[in-house]
């Protein structure tokens, strides 16, 4: 084959190479990855109008990836001109508007693509990736599905089927999808990182470990696997290198908003203070997407808490949970509905007669967030044949497909087998929180089971449910009007259930708790019927993982640090203050 350079040089017709070697050698180096030198082949192409849509497709794609988006859509419609039926073209066409985020008209030209070519993998792919940003899921499942069916090594298709399957809740599957991918490509990293995210979801939180170190490994410079790994770390009670990995994260991108607010929750190494100057310097805002914003402001109100600047904490925290509240409207109003409706749901409900002694003893923990459950949980634990389910909401879960089927079952039967899929222990605690609605049909309808309610200071609690900054859920937690009305709520809905099932019921006051453990501590293993331990006494020694916002403090001896730290923020409180306050219970709460 004669060189690029050479093509206008050669006298001899019989050595000059012929239009479709230049263009087969053109497509050659695409295709090994020598985009240089398959530009100067296309670009000598289009010169010498060797009108060939493959070209001007191709070149499309050469000058979409060095961002030259316009020429590069030109050179796609010249494509289409040439041949109206060639399909590269139209998904060529179909990814410009797709980063432009024009989705319909992304959607319009890939579905000319796949009706051109039905068998064409990489459109049914793209389809789904614009369905999935369009809202349509199962559609977007469903053409990810055709992909794989056309190919089943498709990698890229079996990493965006994970990504719908994890976000319409079916995790084993998405699980299965991501190892699939990393099956075909062992240095998908991509893959890697979306696998320890799922393995972290379903409690597996050793093997997200690997897999987020899998991910470094193959790309030393992923900032977002640093960050998950950190986090992970967090989880596992490996503090130090938690706060190593968040650095690495923010070495590789000073402007990581996310990467900020989780090393400000650590008890970080003061000597290092670069982090901290990024933080609060006066260009970290700029260009930042609302969302990042609200990481930032509260990595700062972290920071200042810590440093026992109240009054400028308080102006971090508002400005970031009103942005969140911008963001994500709160749920008060579906969360209190929800409580007063099962609260007369429960009085339609006989007790279950089912015989008991088949049944695991159930310890249901309950309340607010943030009212010291997780160290509940953690002293609990510390008995070796307790299983701790954590925050998963399966009682809602066999609640709703009770109350959907039309055949005879058993609430209780259907908890039991959901359970029975975590474990096979005799002992099984629950913390999801708001199974407070679900109290009177957890003591009625769920046999052998317990309900300890947790609560502290309503001022307390509402603060740090405000400075907890959730991931996900809780949408009411960025109003402090809606924290206090939400708290009243539960209040009263406990109250209720107490009276109706008080034997079943215990009260675990946090404030009583960190003031005097021994006394407190006993006093709930004596109710729960257990043999007493001195281990109960030194949760904070408890290896096993937290995933909570409370996994940093629960990994310290029980203190009373936090007990009237409202006082510190009285002023940002007063909205609360005065909810609770115009009832009679905390009328004299500031006295």
């Amino acid at each position: 084959m004669t060189g690029f350079g050479e093509f206008n040089k050669s006298k001899n017709k019989k050595n000059k190479p012929s239009k479709e070697q230049i263009i087969n050698q053109a497509i050659k180096f695409h295709s090994e990855g020598n985009i240089s030198e398959a530009a100067k082949y296309y670009q000598y192409c289009i010169n010498q109008r060797f009108n060939d849509c493959r070209v001007l497709s191709n070149y499309g794609l050469i000058l979409q990836n060095r961002g030259n988006l316009q020429e590069a859509e030109l050179s796609y419609r010249k494509a289409i001109q040439l041949n109206p039926n060639f399909s590269n073209a139209y998904l060529n066409l179909g990814n410009i508007f797709k980063f432009q985020g024009n989705l319909e008209e992304a959607k319009l030209y890939t579905q000319k693509a796949i009706q051109l070519n039905p068998n064409l993998a990489k459109a049914h792919s793209n389809f789904g990736v614009i369905l999935k940003d369009l809202g349509k899921l199962q559609e977007a499942e469903l053409s990810y599905r055709k992909a794989i069916e056309i190919n089943p090594n498709f990698e890229d298709a079996y990493l965006n089927l994970g990504n719908i399957l994890k976000n319409i809740g079916k995790l084993q599957e998405a699980e299965f999808s991501y190892r699939k991918a990393i099956e075909i490509n062992p240095n998908f990293e991509d893959a890697y990182l979306n696998l320890g995210n799922i393995l972290k979801n379903i409690g597996k939180l050793k093997e997200a470990e690997f897999s987020y170190r899998k991910a470094i490994e193959i790309n030393p410079n992923f900032e977002d696997a640093y960050l998950n790994l950190g986090n992970i770390l967090i989880d596992l009670g490996k503090l130090k290198e938690a706060e190593l990995s968040l650095l690495k994260a923010i070495e590789l991108n000073p402007d990581f908003a996310m990467a900020y607010n989780s090393l400000s929750l650590l008890k970080y190494s003061e000597n290092n203070q670069i982090w901290q100057d990024q933080l609060f310097s006066k260009t970290i805002l700029n260009n930042k997407l609302p969302k990042e914003q609200v990481d930032i402001y509260f990595a700062r109100a972290n920071i200042l808490h810590k440093k026992k600047k109240y009054k400028n904490s308080s102006k971090n925290l508002q400005l970031a949970n009103n942005l969140k509240l911008d963001l994500n409207p709160t749920n008060a109003d579906t969360l209190i509905n929800k409580s007063n409706q099962l609260l007369i749901e429960s009085d339609k409900k006989e007790s279950n007669k089912i015989e008991r002694t088949r049944f695991p003893e159930n310890i249901f923990i309950v309340g607010m967030p943030r009212s010291g459950s997780t160290l509940l949980e953690s002293i609990l634990s510390m008995r070796n044949d307790v299983y701790d389910l954590g925050e998963i909401n399966i009682l809602e879960e066999s609640f709703i497909e009770y109350k959907k089927s039309k055949q005879e079952i058993n609430l209780a039967e259907l908890y039991f087998k959901k359970v029975n899929n975590k474990t096979k222990f005799n002992t099984i605690t629950n913390k999801w929180l708001y199974n407070y609605q679900y109290a009177g049909i957890i003591a009625s309808q769920i046999l052998n089971s317990k309900i300890i309610h947790c609560y502290r200071n309503p001022l307390d609690n509402i603060l740090s449910i405000y400075r907890a900054h959730f991931a996900k859920g809780n949408e009411y937690s960025s109003s402090l009007v809606d924290c206090a009305n939400v708290y009243l709520n539960q209040e009263e809905i406990m109250s209720k259930y107490k009276n109706k099932f008080a034997s079943k019921i215990y009260n675990f006051n946090y404030e009583s708790l960190v003031r005097n453990p021994n006394k407190e501590i006993k006093s709930l293993i004596s109710w729960l019927g257990w043999e007493w331990s001195e281990s109960f006494l030194s949760p904070h020694l408890n290896l096993r993982s937290v995933s909570t916002r409370s996994n940093i403090e629960v990994r310290s001896p029980i203190n009373s640090k936090s007990i009237n730290g409202w006082k510190n923020y009285k002023d940002m409180l007063k909205p609360a203050i005065e909810i609770l306050t115009q009832t009679d219970r905390y009328r004299d709460l500031l006295s």
